[in-house]
């Protein structure tokens, strides 16, 4: 899970860290960043192009990623739009619940110019308590654009 998700420029943070885990890692992304010209390499990326106006399973969809592949490293940002929004999208929870898979938050810190990686949650079906922790170090973290980060209301 990628949060705060204020900028573009988090999306260069993600690549570097990628990079620099030598790791081959998949992400979800708006379907019009998969269009001409961009969206072969995208894809080529990693990319997963969703369509967030439509209402099919899109979790059942990537659950089904994480069982066709012994190794598949999946990158949410849980807001699911670089604007300041009250609610994050709760499908990455849904997806590691259904997928049987932790959940490991991490972060940019822009004045330090780090990715940074914070617990690892085994989802237990209780939101609130499971995602604490995560807030608590999302919070700890600036990102490119503070007014734009917000957290849900877990009272």
């Amino acid at each position: 899970m990628g949060a705060s998700h204020t900028s573009n420029w988090d999306f260069l943070v993600f690549l570097g860290a990628v990079h620099a885990l030598g790791r081959q890692v998949h992400f979800i992304g708006k379907k019009s960043l998969f269009r001409w010209p961009i969206g072969g390499f995208m894809r080529a990326l990693g990319g997963i192009p969703v369509d967030r106006n439509a209402r099919q399973d899109i979790v059942s969809q990537v659950v089904d990623q994480f069982n066709a592949h012994d190794r598949f490293i999946l990158v949410i940002a849980p807001e699911g739009t670089r604007s300041r929004t009250k609610d994050w999208k709760t499908g990455f929870y849904q997806i590691a619940m259904k997928a049987g898979v932790p959940i490991v938050a991490a972060g940019p810190d822009f004045p330090t110019r780090r990715g940074v990686f914070g617990p690892v949650i085994h989802p237990s079906g209780d939101y609130g308590a499971d995602l604490k922790p995560a807030f608590a170090f999302f919070r700890s973290l600036t990102p490119r654009h503070p007014e734009r980060a917000a957290f849900p209301d877990l009272n």
